[in-house]
């Protein structure tokens, strides 16, 4: 949990991500993450959370739409992936080559995720990736250049001057 405390906390820290829900949906891109804040960067859009306001760029569309930084209406996986560490049961298990598997399964009633297996590096314990089960889905989202710290609070905030051409959709 030490990870998982510096990555939420004053800390924070960023990652690159390749997500595969069961061949039917791919991305990647880079997230950065301190405390509720949040930014990330992929193919088609680019998110930017300071803790008050969410705002989404939508590349092909041209499109700014903001939310309010905690509305799940924000994006359609959000609800799904909602992560609380004190849902689950935790287990760990040294598989020698491949690192350390730390398994969590839901506590009776959680919703959203009902299983995670996250792999840790032998050496630096950084995640390498994570397996979740969401239902009868499960998805694979492999990790790299993870690094903590060094995240600057102005990188949450949404350049709008950078981004005057835009169409903007408030639904806050």
């Amino acid at each position: 949990m030490d990870i998982y405390n510096r990555l939420y906390g004053d800390e924070g820290g960023t990652l690159h991500y390749k997500v595969n829900i069961i061949g039917i949906y791919k991305t990647e891109g880079t997230i950065w993450m301190k405390q509720k804040k949040s930014k990330f960067v992929d193919e088609k859009y680019i998110a930017w959370n300071n803790d008050v306001t969410y705002h989404r760029l939508e590349r092909k569309k041209n499109t700014v739409t903001i939310y309010d930084a905690h509305s799940d209406k924000r994006d359609k996986y959000a609800t799904k992936f909602k992560f609380d560490p004190n849902n689950y049961q935790y287990s760990i298990k040294d598989e020698k080559e491949n690192g350390f598997a730390i398994t969590l399964k839901a506590k009776k009633g959680v919703k959203g995720i009902k299983e995670a297996r996250v792999m840790l590096d032998r050496t630096t314990h950084n995640p390498t990736s994570i397996r979740i089960k969401v239902g009868i889905f499960h998805t694979t989202i492999k990790i790299s250049n993870f690094k903590l710290g060094g995240i600057e609070d102005n990188l949450f905030q949404f350049p709008h001057e950078q981004y005057t051409q835009c169409k903007y959709v408030d639904k806050r």
